[in-house]
């Protein structure tokens, strides 16, 4: 069955540190918002759907999987902070479903707006044991330790499992993600919200990071910013109308970052979230002011070196 692109609407999460000022993507709010959540399960659909019974109604037609999906792969987020979010790390996909029965969380970022001074820290300055991480979660030097990267608009952060990571305040980004809600807490300057400092350390990797990571030019307006086995993330820029023509048998999530246009002959803007189901025809896109958006899909699973199986 041949199903046309769905916009999916956003669901809004309030956070401590969270912000009010949420243009140019969505309205501004009286209450902090930290997160706008997409692809969750629950998200409905511009018709009115959910997004799990679509993926139980059409199955392959929508999700382009040889076998149905519990859950939707991949966790689109728009976040906004005024306030530094905890010092954290996530466990890989054994560690988690060893542990709490889920999958792990590989995780990537793309800044859309940072505040003088704006950071976000990852790894450490130097390798440090995770003996030393342990007394410096508990005392606070873990604030020294950790490595923080100044941050523009358009810089991208690949933040694999593992890797000891903060956000800091002043800014708005996307994060695309595994569909977990795994995180242990390693510090919090000292809000009193529980720590997970045995699990932390047992899955941190306490060395330094690689730092932003650097696009790879595809042409035609297209840039690869992640490549990874949970997700392929590419920054794509329209300037005039265009044939978008998708990838039979993948599902394609497309999320628009500026501009505005029509997509399949329905309008869109900045801050809007568009799934490309798996057995899409090509569509139409036009241009009513320059459009930058990413693209963001689940790569095939690549073969085991000893061809059994195969890793997804």
């Amino acid at each position: 069955m041949i199903l046309p692109p769905l916009r999916l609407l956003p669901s809004y999460r309030e956070k401590i540190w969270g912000a009010t000022a949420l243009e140019p993507w969505f309205r501004d709010s009286k209450t902090k918002i930290g997160e706008v959540w997409f692809t969750f399960d629950q998200n409905r659909t511009g018709d009115g759907r959910v997004l799990s019974d679509l993926m139980r109604e059409y199955g392959a037609d929508f999700t382009g999987a040889d076998r149905p999906w519990d859950s939707f792969p991949l966790l689109v987020k728009f976040i906004f902070t005024t306030d530094r979010l905890s010092v954290q790390v996530h466990p890989n996909d054994a560690q988690a479903r060893a542990w709490e029965s889920c999958p792990g969380k590989t995780e990537m970022w793309h800044i859309l707006r940072a505040e003088p001074g704006a950071a976000i820290a990852l790894g450490f300055k130097e390798v440090i044991s995770s003996q030393r991480l342990r007394e410096s979660a508990l005392s606070g030097e873990i604030e020294d330790l950790i490595r923080w990267f100044p941050v523009r608009a358009g810089d991208t952060f690949f933040t694999p499992p593992g890797t000891v990571h903060a956000i800091g305040p002043g800014l708005a980004l996307v994060e695309i993600q595994q569909n977990s809600d795994i995180t242990y807490r390693l510090y919090d300057y000292g809000r009193p919200r529980e720590l997970h400092l045995d699990k932390a350390i047992a899955v941190a990797h306490c060395v330094p990071h690689p730092g932003p990571s650097a696009p790879v030019d595809l042409g035609d307006g297209r840039q690869r910013l992640v490549s990874s086995e949970h997700f392929v993330t590419e920054r794509i820029q329209y300037a005039r109308e265009t044939v978008y023509c998708p990838e039979r048998g993948r599902i394609h999530i497309l999320i628009i970052l500026d501009g505005r246009g029509t997509l399949g002959g329905r309008p869109f803007g900045p801050g809007e979230c568009w799934l490309v189901p798996a057995s899409a025809e090509p569509f139409p896109i036009s241009v009513r002011s320059p459009v930058t958006l990413l693209r963001t899909y689940v790569p095939p699973p690549q073969p085991l070196p000893d061809g059994r199986g195969s890793v997804p």
